[in-house]
């Protein structure tokens, strides 16, 4: 059986070590606040000493840290016993900087699987629970049946740069959404009216959003956009009168102006009848709209 490493005890590593213990993997961890080890330890984790320790403990190293930087300041002095180790690094962190990792630990001999962990910690191991990994198949495939403890493996590719790219990607919708009730529950609250009235209208608006996806998608490939039943200055309208009222109500403005501003700026580029789709070109990068017009 394999036996784990997991560094970083925060509420996530917590939630990851306990899973694997529950399910018979033999776990070993380490964390610089070494009381954060005290639950997993009592359901018979091994508590190592120094990184060093913990890496030679496990043939899988599982991190869960604030952010790839993090991972230098831990494995920096333990770069002697990553040799034939296999680094499977749930932090959150940029695709660019998940490529200079894998280089950094192949340097040391050290195999990178990135991956991207996409439900709370509470909900690790749970039906709902799903996690984005990239880097070498052979490797992850090797692996998978003890990653499967943490959630559903979804395995993106070869690049490592893949599952933060889409981890990000997801959390971009996450936590736009997320400030987007806040928002909404701050225009109602400065009237006086208590959010909890919205909160059943809200969960209808946001299914009907994701109910435009597949169309979005095929729109932006085709780059075409058509605006017969909504165009770009229809909905920037809304998009103003949005920001006018957030204004108004004396509530932050800066989500109602940066959506405002992609109405506005793909209206100025000669948009404004096509549908809201077409504001994928202000937002995507150049050479992906270059022939779209």
């Amino acid at each position: 059986m394999t036996n784990v490493t997991v560094i970083g005890l925060g509420p996530m590593g917590q939630a990851m070590a306990r899973v694997l213990l529950g399910n018979g993997v033999a776990v070993t961890v380490w964390n610089r606040t070494k009381s954060r080890a005290d639950d997993v330890v009592a359901r018979g984790a091994g508590l190592a000493a120094d990184p060093v320790e913990a890496v030679k403990a496990g043939e899988l190293v599982i991190l869960s840290l604030t952010d790839y930087q993090a991972m230098y300041g831990v494995l920096g002095d333990a770069t002697d016993a990553l040799a034939g180790r296999v680094v499977v690094n749930l932090s959150s962190d940029t695709p660019h900087r998940t490529r200079e990792a894998a280089a950094w630990l192949a340097e040391h001999g050290a195999t990178l699987v990135a991956g991207g962990i996409m439900v709370p910690a509470p909900l690790v191991g749970e039906e709902a629970s799903y996690v984005f990994y990239s880097g070498p198949r052979d490797v992850f495939e090797a692996h998978e049946p003890v990653l499967r403890h943490i959630g559903r493996p979804e395995y993106l590719g070869e690049d490592h740069a893949l599952a933060q790219l889409f981890y990000q990607a997801q959390l971009a919708i996450f936590l736009t959404t997320l400030s987007a009730y806040l928002q909404s529950f701050a225009l109602l609250a400065a009237e006086g009216v208590e959010p909890t009235r919205l909160v059943p209208f809200a969960r209808e608006v946001t299914g009907l959003a994701s109910a435009y996806l597949e169309e979005a998608v095929t729109q932006v490939g085709a780059r075409a956009y058509p605006g017969d039943l909504s165009t770009a200055t229809m909905m920037g309208a809304t998009a103003a009168h949005i920001t006018e009222a957030s204004r108004d109500a004396g509530v932050d403005v800066a989500l109602p102006e940066a959506v405002r501003s992609h109405y506005d700026r793909a209206i100025s580029a000669g948009h404004g009848a096509a549908n809201w789709t077409s504001l994928w070109e202000v937002i995507a990068k150049p050479e992906q709209t270059k022939d779209s017009r």
